[in-house]
């Protein structure tokens, strides 16, 4: 039995991991929500202050509320997708300027 051959110029290059910005800030978000669900469930005084709060909530109060979620919900997709677009452009430019860092697997 021989070992396999590898023919041809196969050249990969070999970046370094990505940092996963959209994972960080998702996560941000979700802990923000949860960090202020468990202040405000903490204390009885507190959570008897939002069930007031929501049941004198209107209807066009409610559809507002439900716009503004709406509107943060995009904005922070917008933020993650800016910042995954910036880090690809980085990691072109960064290939672009070293030709060296490319280094073939196997010749």
């Amino acid at each position: 039995m021989s070992a396999p051959t590898i023919t041809g110029t196969a050249t990969e290059t070999i970046t370094p991991p990505r940092t996963r910005w959209a994972a960080i800030i998702w996560g941000l978000l979700f802990a923000a929500v949860a960090g202020t669900a468990l202040w405000v469930l903490s204390d009885t005084e507190r959570r008897e202050a939002v069930a007031d709060g929501m049941l004198g909530l209107t209807p066009a109060t409610v559809v507002t509320i439900v716009l503004l979620s709406v509107g943060v919900l995009l904005l922070v997709s917008g933020a993650a997708g800016l910042v995954r677009r910036e880090q690809r452009k980085l990691a072109e430019s960064a290939t672009a300027t070293h030709p060296e860092a490319s280094v073939p697997l196997a010749e």
